[in-house]
């Protein structure tokens, strides 16, 4: 974890203080070093860039689509800095059979939700990071979450879910294409948060 930031620690302490809670009185003395600590490893994304992440490339020879679904990620809203999370499903088209491990995935999507954001940009950088890092020929990203400013805020709409896609290349040009694409991720949308 970085080292504690001394601006955002006292930023903290400041912005606590503002809303009345007495730190010492509270037993939460160390609550702006915690709170700063830990929305530094949140935005831990910042300032990356999504190139760096793939590694080796591996040319399989292969045609087909490639899927990989159910990748948790949570983030935090930018409107409220509150936390919406959900999974990410993914499919694409490799260019001339060149394709990622599967794990580098999990890291672009969580370079990606890490830093101040909303689900319709995250769905849709992770879909541009896929076809314009790899070359990908047409990229699918289906994004399933629950945001606590739904939940914790004024429409206290507990348990809504809210699904966004993204499609790159031929995906948003061949209907046949787009509907293989989906078909391989039939179910991907039935995100279950007590699973």
């Amino acid at each position: 974890m970085r080292d504690t930031n001394e601006r955002a620690v006292q930023a903290m302490r400041e912005f606590l203080e503002a809303l009345g809670i007495d730190l010492a009185a509270r037993g939460m003395e160390k609550t702006p070093e915690r709170v700063a600590k830990m929305y530094a490893s949140l935005f831990d994304g910042l300032g990356h860039d999504t190139k760096s992440l793939w590694g080796e490339l591996f040319h399989t020879g292969a045609d087909g689509l490639v899927a990989v679904r159910h990748i948790p990620f949570y983030s935090m809203c930018e409107h409220h800095l509150v936390p919406f999370f959900g999974e990410v499903n993914v499919v694409y088209l490799p260019n001339q059979g060149q394709v990622a491990g599967f794990g580098k995935f999990v890291k672009l999507v969580e370079c990606l939700a890490h830093q101040p954001q909303l689900q319709e940009r995250l769905t849709a950088q992770i879909a541009h990071a896929i076809a314009n890092d790899l070359g990908a020929r047409g990229v699918m990203t289906v994004v399933t979450a629950q945001q606590l400013c739904m939940t914790m805020r004024d429409s206290r709409a507990h348990g809504t879910q809210t699904v966004t896609s993204e499609c790159t290349g031929v995906f948003a040009s061949d209907r046949d294409l787009c509907q293989q694409a989906w078909s391989l991720l039939e179910g991907a949308g039935r995100y279950d948060s007590n699973a």
